[in-house]
């Protein structure tokens, strides 16, 4: 049983396909509706998933073994039962570059070992909004909290394709195979005003304390920064994500 929450997430999820793929059978449980969770109830009623009134006590009780960003539920939960077990958009890695590979602009995320699910979840709504292919996830040293990460992302994290892999320096290799320039963001690399994302375009974005490992960074074929002119000495790694994809965004509207 899967038990989303977050108004956002919610709704995103209701209109994914994962919601009554392979069996699943979605429903909602909710107490003291305001205009919000009105909006929500209607829109679940047109794509026939029931709902059901109850308390807040009721509801703090289903969520109760949750992280403690989604036991904030708001008054409203969507409960999945049957079906794939996991609300992400999880994909194959492999078979999923060979059909993104045939666009001449694919765009690819990979995080390198980013462990803060929130982080995680803001980099996925990027993605979504500013045209991302695939986002690929290490399976260690990464967030797995994926109730946080569906949450953050506003349900974008049920649309974004997303591939966990084994490792991730093989996954650029991959990439690499299949026509991708490969851009790692790091303090020192050359300003992100310079590069010219006008072909297949992989992002590593490195962890929020070390950056990116030794292996991956040589990887790559240009390291980028962001010039900035604060007092710290940093972006955070989901905003620098997003000012990284929307410049290659702009670049490859700018193109078409």
């Amino acid at each position: 049983m899967q038990i989303i929450t977050g108004f956002h997430a919610v709704e995103e999820m209701m209109r994914s396909a994962k919601c009554t793929a392979d069996g699943a059978k979605p429903h909602i449980e909710y107490a003291k509706p305001g205009p919000r969770i009105k909006k929500i109830l209607e829109d679940a009623k047109k794509r026939n998933i029931p709902a059901k009134e109850t308390t807040m006590a009721e509801l703090d009780r289903l969520t109760a073994e949750l992280s403690e960003t989604a036991q904030d539920h708001r008054g409203i939960v969507l409960i999945i039962e049957g079906g794939q077990q996991a609300v992400q958009n999880f994909v194959q890695f492999e078979q999923t570059v060979a059909e993104i590979s045939k666009k001449d602009n694919a765009t690819v995320v990979l995080l390198d070992s980013v462990t803060d699910p929130h982080n995680v979840g803001a980099i996925i709504r990027s993605c979504d909004q500013f045209g991302a292919d695939l986002v690929v996830i290490p399976e260690r040293h990464s967030a797995t909290e994926g109730d946080v990460i569906m949450r953050s992302s506003a349900g974008a994290a049920a649309w974004v394709q997303q591939a966990v892999v084994t490792n991730l320096n093989r996954a650029l290799e991959k990439l690499k195979e299949n026509g991708f320039w490969i851009y790692g963001a790091d303090a020192g690399g050359s300003p992100l005003g310079e590069a010219n994302f006008s072909g297949k375009t992989a992002i590593v974005m490195g962890s929020e304390g070390t950056g990116m490992s030794r292996l991956v960074r040589e990887k790559c074929d240009v390291i980028l920064s962001i010039p900035t002119c604060g007092k710290l000495d940093s972006l955070n790694v989901s905003v620098a994500a997003g000012i990284l994809l929307y410049e290659v965004h702009r670049q490859k509207l700018g193109s078409a």
